[in-house]
């Protein structure tokens, strides 16, 4: 497996209390930032993307 390009959101401050995420041969990979070479969860761009929407609208009812 290639190394994965891992992301981790502009709302992570310097903590180590983030979701970093990378795009993975068709799928979204998830990791821990405390510990990065743990656990990795994988979903479909689909579902990802219906969380993120899911996320922004609860954001913007504040």
């Amino acid at each position: 497996m290639s190394a994965l390009a891992w992301q981790k959101s502009s709302y992570c401050a310097q903590g180590n209390s983030c979701v970093h995420v990378a795009a993975d041969q068709g799928s979204v990979a998830l990791t821990e930032s405390s510990d990065p070479t743990g656990a990795i969860l994988r979903t479909s761009p689909s579902a990802w993307a219906a969380l993120i929407r899911t996320v922004k609208q609860a954001h913007d009812r504040g």
